[in-house]
């Protein structure tokens, strides 16, 4: 077992007492460095970058040699599970990622090959221990995956979407058929994610990208009910630690007290829920992540300090809360921004813990 050298995260996770608030940031390794895009030019594309473990430890490294990181996550993408099974993931340039094939009847699902992801998708496996040796405690590793709504919304879709057509058709019209699909892939992101943890990872997020096109009931039956089952199924505690697990439901800010009785130890906010008032209402039984809007790093470093303090403001006195964006740093972001909101979360946050 690594002797962590910084456990802020870990500890906050568990809303444990802290000096100041631990920062991590969604996308943290990716396309505002200059470094990373090197890298990736060196690896020839995005996937080539992802199956080749010195590399995405490389650049799952770069963010915290330019900041002082409180946790790094591993270099991948979330659709490495339905690429497993034969879709063929591919990115354009300026585009969100694409399928070949779709899975759009109950045939297809059917089709779908039961994964060994500790053969089908080894090269993730070799990322996260050649990660974790190479950060020698320095901070946790993180490792994650896609929910399974999220998945195949891009399974059924082909790819990112604005109006979910095929999917919520499929949601509608063929319910079964949809069930079927997430059942299949709750099995396979649960483990996923254990592989990730036996691994290295010593937390894992899951990414509900998507759950936020959904109503409520809909969201109840085709999202929160798979993540749920994913969750009773991870292993919870490896190498004489427990293993934190974060829910993240972009859009997801109504559903918090659903989300927190699934036994999560946090959730993840985006900007449109307020830190006050998510920990007024499931603050006593989960700690929270987030909810720094991704675009206001493009405001001047004494903007985005003042934006931070009132996140930090919001949240209040005590440990629970990870400082994190809202969703993915944007592309365009300067990283001497990301640089100033960083220093600014731990050097506002020390007044709110004792």
């Amino acid at each position: 077992m690594t002797v962590l050298k910084n456990d802020r995260f870990l500890r906050a996770l568990a809303r444990q007492p802290v000096d100041v608030t631990p920062v991590w940031m969604m996308r943290q390794a990716g396309r505002y460095l200059p470094e990373y895009r090197a890298t990736r030019e060196q690896a020839g594309s995005f996937m080539d970058l992802c199956r080749n473990a010195e590399l995405a430890c490389e650049v799952t490294l770069q963010p915290l040699e330019r900041f002082d990181l409180d946790a790094a996550i591993l270099f991948s993408d979330i659709l490495t599970v339905p690429d497993a099974m034969g879709l063929g993931l591919y990115f354009e340039t300026g585009e969100g990622p694409k399928f070949r094939k779709t899975v759009r009847t109950e045939a297809e699902v059917q089709a779908l090959p039961e994964l060994s992801v500790e053969q089908d998708l080894d090269y993730v496996m070799r990322a996260v221990s050649t990660i974790r040796r190479e950060l020698n405690g320095r901070v946790p590793l993180i490792g994650f995956s896609g929910s399974p709504w999220t998945l195949a919304t891009y399974m059924v879709e082909g790819g990112s979407s604005r109006e979910f057509s095929h999917i919520k058709s499929m949601l509608y019209g063929q319910p079964d058929t949809l069930h079927q699909l997430l059942d299949k892939l709750a099995h396979a992101v649960t483990d996923y994610l254990n592989a990730q943890i036996r691994a290295g990872a010593q937390a894992v997020q899951i990414f509900d990208s998507w759950g936020g096109a959904l109503s409520t009931p809909a969201y109840m039956e085709f999202s929160l009910r798979y993540m749920e089952q994913i969750l009773h199924g991870l292993i919870r505690e490896h190498e004489g630690r427990q293993v934190p697990v974060i829910l993240f439901t972009k859009g997801g800010g109504q559903w918090l007290e659903a989300m927190a009785s699934t036994g999560a130890d946090a959730l993840g906010l985006d900007w449109t829920t307020e830190m006050q008032e998510a920990r007024a209402r499931v603050g006593h039984r989960v700690a929270l992540q987030g909810n720094f809007d991704p675009s206001a790093l493009f405001a001047t470093p004494a903007g985005i300090r003042a934006e931070a303090g009132r996140i930090l403001d919001s949240f209040g006195m005590g440990s629970g809360h990870v400082f994190n964006l809202g969703h993915g740093i944007n592309q365009h972001v300067p990283p001497e921004h990301a640089k100033a909101l960083i220093d600014a979360v731990h050097e506002l946050s020390a007044r709110y813990h004792d």
